[in-house]
């Protein structure tokens, strides 16, 4: 290994511990809120709002049984189609985050954005919502984000998160981590440290091989199941927003995949969101992390970025590991919910009706 190659291992590694909280070893190379409209039944069964690189935004939505959708955006109709659609919208002025009104000729209206949050200082900065539930009621958007790390954030990052309304910010970071790079959040916003990893001895040591590092990523979810520091900190981030806490409310870590990865699909679950599409949520980090993921294994030989991809990877088998120790420990999701993250069945409700619309 030559001296630069030796310098970016010697940069990645340590990162790539922070991912899944470990210890490297020494010599280791928004607007407001946006309220639902109304109660009545919305009819939609799919729809999406993908913001395209030269500013146009594509917009599709199946809702059977209804003849006309209109899409609605800064007050005006820009589409329209029948019961299923798909529209290129174009021509719209620049916003902070473009939102959509789809409004059905009968039936409860759906209001959507692109669920990425665009930032310089990161690369996972998403809205948690705009998910179908399965008795058919939505996941509201512009209430509660996730996101990587955000000590890199610009000015301009605070300014555009500020005009969002960011009221909350919680780091499920380690103590660690949190002082190698604090936070960066606007003036105002409510700062909550929730360590899920805890800050004992290390559980983890660095995988030598894929399979270790595999074996690794598994273990780790399941102690984000059962583990104390991971059940009182989830636990504070769920009674918040069961009380109400303010819109805007954000949980993040490092990666934005992990222990991020299974608050999103605890709350989702929660809220009664179809497994397939709670997975769908926690894969797209993938996505969203493809091109730094890149970046970091193309800066190690080939041996050592075989090790370290599952661990900058979200795979099923992760997040399915994590379920099954729900199952293992408690029996069921709705056990977990009660004896892990303090949710009774009044705080259920009062999740659900700050959280779903229609």
């Amino acid at each position: 290994m030559d001296h630069t190659t030796r310098v970016k291992a010697a940069r990645v590694l340590p990162a790539a511990a922070l991912l899944v909280g470990l210890a490297a070893p020494a010599a280791a190379a928004a607007p407001a809120h946006h309220p639902g409209h109304g109660a009545q039944r919305i009819p939609f069964t799919a729809a999406e709002v993908t913001a395209r690189d030269d500013g146009s935004y594509t917009v599709t939505w199946k809702a059977p049984g209804v003849r006309h959708v209109a899409v609605r955006a800064n007050g005006r109709t820009v589409a329209s189609g029948g019961a299923t659609g798909t529209v290129t919208v174009k021509g719209l002025p620049a916003a902070d985050r473009q939102w959509f009104d789809l409004v059905p000729a009968h039936g409860g209206a759906l209001r959507l954005a692109d669920r990425l949050i665009e930032l310089d200082g990161t690369v996972n900065f998403r809205d948690a919502g705009g998910y179908r539930t399965k008795d058919g009621r939505w996941v509201k958007m512009g209430v509660v984000y996730r996101s990587d790390s955000l000590d890199k954030l610009t000015d301009a990052d605070l300014a555009k998160l500020k005009r969002l309304g960011l009221a909350a910010d919680y780091d499920l970071r380690t103590t660690a981590e949190r002082t190698d790079a604090p936070d960066r959040v606007p003036e105002g916003t409510r700062y909550v440290a929730a360590n899920v990893l805890g800050d004992g001895s290390p559980v983890f040591s660095l995988p030598k091989t894929a399979a270790e590092a595999e074996r690794l990523m598994i273990d780790v979810e399941k102690s984000m199941v059962g583990a104390a520091s991971a059940k009182a900190a989830y636990s504070s981030v769920f009674a918040d927003l069961a009380d109400g806490d303010p819109d805007g409310t954000l949980y993040h870590c490092t990666a934005g995949k992990d222990r991020t990865g299974w608050a999103s699909a605890a709350l989702l679950t929660a809220l009664g969101v179809p497994r397939e599409t709670v997975m769908a949520d926690y894969l797209a980090s993938n996505d969203y992390r493809a091109e730094a993921n890149a970046a970091a294994l193309a800066a190690l030989p080939a041996e050592q970025a075989a090790v370290y991809k599952p661990m900058l990877d979200v795979r099923a088998a992760y997040l399915n590991s994590g379920f099954a120790e729900v199952e293992r420990a408690y029996g069921s999701f709705a056990a977990y919910e009660k004896k892990a993250l303090g949710l009774d069945a009044r705080e259920l409700r009062a999740l659900r009706a700050e959280l779903l619309t229609g």
